[in-house]
């Protein structure tokens, strides 16, 4: 019976999957998805995150967002992706939750 309430809590603790964005060290923008965001951070600053990373740390979090599933996730990563960095900068400033990429969060 413990065993079976230890199952439960562990699905309970299921981890929010999110949307980040990083300011690299050379002033680069780069966008990822992770459901582990001080995880992931580390793993870009110790140089074993993302290929793009390497080198470029440390890294800082300008921003992330919650996402519905690692679905909507990839989605607003892809879409975040195609903006112009014009766009993303902006994205990054906005409180809008009518844009794309917002909209993408939300799992619709």
């Amino acid at each position: 019976m413990a065993k079976e309430r230890l199952t439960s809590s562990k699905q309970a603790i299921e981890k929010t999957w999110v949307l980040y964005v990083l300011l690299c060290q050379d002033e680069t923008l780069y966008c990822g998805i992770t459901n582990d965001l001080e995880r992931r951070i580390a793993q870009h600053n110790s140089g074993k995150g993302a290929r793009y990373t390497k080198g470029r740390g440390p890294v800082k979090v300008l921003k992330s967002w919650p996402a519905a599933s690692m679905s909507a996730a990839l989605k607003a990563e892809r879409a975040f992706k195609k903006l112009t960095k014009e766009a993303k900068l902006k994205k990054l400033k906005s409180r809008s939750r009518k844009d794309a990429v917002s909209v993408l969060l939300k799992g619709n």
